[in-house]
C-alpha cells in the first residue's frame, strides 16, 4: 500500500513537472528600450553583444544598425533581431525551434528570455 501511494505522488509529480514545462503566453513580438548615457553605434553595437553573451545568447552582425540574436538551451532555440541606433534598440522576434509557438502563444521562456535580454542592454554600460 505504501509503495502504491508513493508511485501514485511520483507520477503526479511527473505530470505537474511536464505541464509546467509546456506553459505558454502569447508571444511578445517586440520589446522595445532605449539606452543609458551616450554612445555612437559602435558602442552600442558592443553593449548589445555584451549583454547578450551574458545572458547566453550569440550575437551576429546582419548589416549596420541590425544584430541578429540566437539563443540555444535545452534543445530550444529562439532567433531576433535586433535594430538599433544611438538612443534606442527593439528585441523583435524572427523565428523558434522546440518552443511550442502556433503563431499566437509560445512557451513561457522565451519572452522571460527576452525580457532578460532587455534587462542586460540597459544595464550594460557603453563603453
Amino acid at each position: 500500500m505504501g509503495r502504491r501511494i508513493l508511485r501514485n505522488a511520483f507520477g503526479l509529480c511527473l505530470v505537474g513537472a511536464a505541464i509546467a514545462a509546456c506553459r505558454t503566453a502569447p508571444l511578445q513580438y517586440e520589446l522595445a528600450g532605449e539606452f543609458a548615457g551616450r554612445g555612437g553605434s559602435a558602442a552600442r553595437a558592443d553593449q548589445i553583444r555584451r549583454a547578450g553573451a551574458s545572458q547566453g545568447w550569440l550575437i551576429d552582425h546582419r548589416a549596420p544598425g541590425l544584430l541578429r540574436g540566437t539563443l540555444v538551451r535545452r534543445g530550444q532555440q529562439a532567433v531576433v533581431d535586433i535594430p538599433y541606433d544611438s538612443q534606442r534598440f527593439t528585441i523583435r522576434y524572427v523565428r523558434s525551434a522546440n518552443l511550442n509557438y502556433d503563431g499566437t502563444n509560445i512557451a513561457s521562456d522565451y519572452n522571460a528570455s527576452v525580457q532578460r535580454l532587455h534587462r542586460a542592454i540597459v544595464a550594460q554600460p557603453a563603453t
